[in-house]
Order: C-alpha cells, then structure tokens, then sequence
C-alpha cells in the first residue's frame, strides 16, 4: 500500500507566513483606529500657523460671551458678597480680561473684524454696567449663543435686592459658564489653531470646576 506524506515544510511556511500577514494586518487595523481617536484628531490637524472658520467663530463668539461674563462681575460692585464668592468673581475678571485681549489679537491678525461687545458700549463714559446701557450694548448679539443672558436677566440681576442678588448671581453665571464649556468644546472638535483649541481646553477645565465650586457655594 502506498502511502501519502505530505510535505511538512511548505505547510508550515504557508501559516507562519499567514500568520504574519495577520499580525501585520491586525497592528495596522489598531494605528488607524488610534488615528481616528477624538484626541488623535486634533493632534493631528491642529496647525502652529493655520487657522479655520471654527476658529474665527470660537474666537468672535468667546470675546462677546467673555465680555458679558465680565459684565456680571462689574455688578458685584458695591453688593454684599460672602467672600468666597467675592474671590470667584475677581478669579473670574483676572482669567477671562487677558483671554478677551489674546482673542482680539487673534482676530486682527487674521484680518477679521473684532466684535463689539456689550462693554464696548458700557465702557463709554461709565464707570460700569448699568442696565441701560447693558441692554444697549446687546443689541445685535447672539441671543443664541450658549449660555448667554439675555437683556432682562441682566436687569433683572441689577435690581435684585441684596438678599436675592448672590444666589441670582450664582445662578446666572453656572448657566452661563456651563455654555462657555459648550462653546470651547466645539472649538476642541473642530478648531484647527492650535493656540485657540489650547485655549479652549483651558476655559473647559477652568470653567468646569468653577461651575463645581459655584454650585456648592449655592448648597
């Protein structure tokens, strides 16, 4: 009877080979899913030098939201305030004041127009916002800006009394931070300057534990 031997050699060449290919496969499959990664994204697009049109927006509609931030402060002008949330409201002007000016840079350097804001206007001959002029300066905004107040809120913070002023305040701005986070994160998805989604990260981390530390203020 004649037996068949097959060829041990050739066989395993063909697995090992296979195999190989498999692993080849396998890492490759694995880079280009970290390559995909929401963090690899922006490592990869981000530019030292280029800019895009989420940049322009970021930076346009943060100036606006940051003036009306420091708005709010003004108004803690002059009121009765624990100090706890005395030392947030100024941490809050040391912060958002510098990164207003960095924004406008920005602008300017990429021949976009710097937008008016509502302290533009308050700023012109008063000493700080007033309700009047708060409602002046909004016209034209974007009432749909994320966490934006609207001219009544604003009015409506400067004459509450003081035993409501604090927590209204407190309110306020946790809404209004929480809409800044919202604002940043866009600019962590889709910005493509890499000072701006810096930047952006920054305003995420900062505001978020503000927002924490105001709603325990609140109780």
């Amino acid at each position: 009877m004649r037996t068949f031997r097959q060829n041990p050699t050739h066989p395993s060449r063909a697995r090992t080979a296979a195999a190989a290919a498999l692993a080849a496969l396998t890492l490759a499959a694995t880079v280009a899913c970290g390559a995909d990664d929401g963090a690899g994204d922006t490592t990869s697009e981000v530019s030292a030098t280029e800019h895009n049109e989420a940049d322009v927006a970021f930076a346009s509609d943060m100036i606006q939201h940051h003036a009306q931030a420091l708005s709010m402060v003004d108004l803690t002008l002059g009121r009765t305030l624990d100090p706890e949330v005395q030392d947030l409201a100024e941490q809050i002007r040391e912060a958002q004041a510098p990164e207003i000016e960095l924004m406008a840079d920005w602008l300017t350097g990429w021949g976009e127009d710097v937008p008016e804001t509502m302290r533009d206007h308050v700023n012109a001959g008063h000493d700080h916002g007033g309700a009047a002029e708060s409602m002046e300066g909004m016209e034209g905004m974007d009432a749909d800006m994320p966490g934006m107040m609207s001219a009544e809120d604003m009015t409506a913070l400067e004459d509450a009394s003081d035993a409501d002023f604090q927590a209204l305040w407190l309110e306020m701005m946790i809404e209004h931070h929480t809409g800044a986070v919202e604002m940043a994160e866009t600019e962590q998805e889709d910005g493509r300057y890499q000072d701006a989604v810096e930047l952006a990260g920054t305003i995420v981390e900062s505001q978020t534990a503000e927002i924490e530390t105001m709603q325990g203020l609140l109780g």
